[in-house]
């Protein structure tokens, strides 16, 4: 069961489009295996330690941080958390207005040829909108989130069984033959093959949600866990894997990296395109592309409801965190929103989607924005690696847990520090692109959120002072 849920929170069909769009088609499987062995099952493995030696804290990576560094750091592992979530919210509303755009005109021309200004102006109004609805304490998509969520999943699975299917019921669907070859398989290890591995990163991301459910287990947890977490990481590259060459039978490569402007659009059409094919092999018409395309559109605007709520109020809710920012972000409203918090959001997201209306193409904006988040959002995993890193290091004694990673304390400490250098290496090397205004994106968004960081700690402590009062 813990397998399976690690399973439907980690990976959807968006990863396998991603891999295959970034990293020359069928090559990404290469990648995907490196990627599993020596990154995800160390980092599954190490969450469920946290979580065991944690398992009476709510708090997740933050109270991680508090309690083996410190409430000072702490605080910074939950600013992270929050800032990370600035270009994602940024991106939900571009995805959630492409997605019904599919619905309604079923086609990835008539978006992509809308003029940039109108389709950022429209995103801005849409995520001005949401962040109404959180102003008013209304969050009515929660539950909308899990069940499209879900759906997702559901409908990632259906795309590579159908796939493997349709061959056999229309074998002249006109399907790719592919190359597998050594040559066709090993990739071309050059600038754009390391500047792309963030993707991946962002892709295996975020399994620290299931670890309270380490102490929960039936039996022994020391041997159950780990089981389960290397069942969930067989189970994502199977999917991985045979998604790949779901795609490959379906995508011709000579066409979908024939220009940068047609791997772009690839980028940001490509899993509509994939359901919209698979309807054509079936006879069944845009059905599939249709159902696809409702169930990502809730799950990006629930998404981006959920992103502008939860992650603000993990911040100035906690009690250690809440003290080392500026007492005006506390400020909460009649509905119990952090109303000025909410105003620090649409600055930040609201600035990153009008920068948007500088990018030709509204199919760029997308990529764009896909690759921001593969910058941005792995920064919070560095936390995970940190704690670790330093339960191991100054507390391992201190914390009684049912379950070990590894029982030596050096190479305990060797597997988080290895860990977060792949995710630093990674997130460093996706700021790079040939485009300049992209990269200037990817390096000034990670800077403001960090220079943001330092400087409320002190503008807390000189309000402390003025006030009378001091931090505990």
């Amino acid at each position: 069961m813990l397998a399976f849920m690690c399973f439907s929170t980690l990976w959807g069909f968006g990863n396998v489009v991603n891999g295959f769009m970034y990293f020359n088609g069928i090559q990404v499987m290469f990648s995907w295996i490196l990627m599993f062995a020596l990154f995800f099952v160390p980092y599954a493995l190490m969450v469920g330690e946290l979580g065991s030696a944690f398992k009476d804290l709510g708090g997740g990576v933050t109270s991680w941080v508090q309690e083996t560094a410190g409430s000072k750091v702490g605080y910074y592992a939950g600013w992270t958390y929050w800032a990370c979530h600035v270009s994602y919210i940024a991106s939900k509303g571009s995805g959630g207005l492409k997605a019904l755009s599919w619905m309604v005109f079923q086609n990835a021309e008539t978006y992509d040829t809308f003029p940039t200004l109108y389709v950022q102006l429209a995103t801005l109004a849409v995520f001005l909108f949401f962040c109404w609805v959180a102003s008013r304490g209304l969050n009515p998509l929660k539950k909308l989130a899990t069940l499209a969520g879900s759906s997702m999943f559901v409908m990632s699975i259906l795309y590579i069984l159908m796939m493997f299917a349709a061959p056999v019921i229309n074998p002249n669907g006109g399907f790719v033959n592919m190359d597998f070859s050594l040559d066709n398989l090993i990739p071309t290890f050059d600038v754009s093959y390391f500047t792309n591995l963030s993707i991946l990163v962002f892709a295996v991301g975020g399994i620290e949600k299931i670890s309270p459910y380490v102490n929960k287990m039936d039996g022994n947890p020391a041997r159950e866990f780990p089981k389960s977490m290397i069942f969930a990481a067989v189970m994502v590259i199977v999917c991985a894997i045979f998604g790949t060459i779901a795609m490959g039978m379906m995508f011709d490569p000579n066409v979908v990296f024939a220009s940068e402007e047609a791997t772009n659009s690839y980028i940001a059409n490509g899993a509509y395109i994939a359901f919209q094919k698979l309807g054509e092999y079936y006879g069944v018409g845009n059905v599939l592309m249709i159902i696809y395309a409702l169930c990502n559109a809730i799950g990006q605007f629930s998404t981006l409801v959920v992103s502008i709520d939860a992650p603000l109020r993990m911040l100035l809710e906690d009690p250690i965190t809440s003290q080392s920012v500026p007492k005006q972000l506390l400020k909460k409203n009649k509905y119990g929103a952090f109303v000025n918090g909410i105003w620090m959001v649409v600055i930040l997201s609201g600035a990153i989607i009008l920068a948007q209306t500088f990018v030709p193409g509204a199919a760029n904006v997308l990529a764009q924005l896909n690759k921001l988040n593969s910058v941005t959002m792995p920064l919070r995993y560095l936390w995970v690696f940190f704690a670790y890193f330093m339960l191991r290091k100054v507390a391992d004694e201190k914390f009684p847990r049912e379950y070990k990673f590894v029982k030596g304390r050096g190479i305990g400490k060797f597997f988080g520090a290895w860990c977060f250098l792949v995710v630093l290496v990674c997130s460093v090397m996706g700021m790079y692109s040939p485009d300049a205004f992209t990269m200037f994106l990817n390096i000034i968004t990670p800077v403001v959120m960090v220079l943001l960081g330092l400087i409320f700690p002190i503008i807390r402590r000189k309000q402390d002072e003025r006030d009378g009062t001091t931090n505990a």
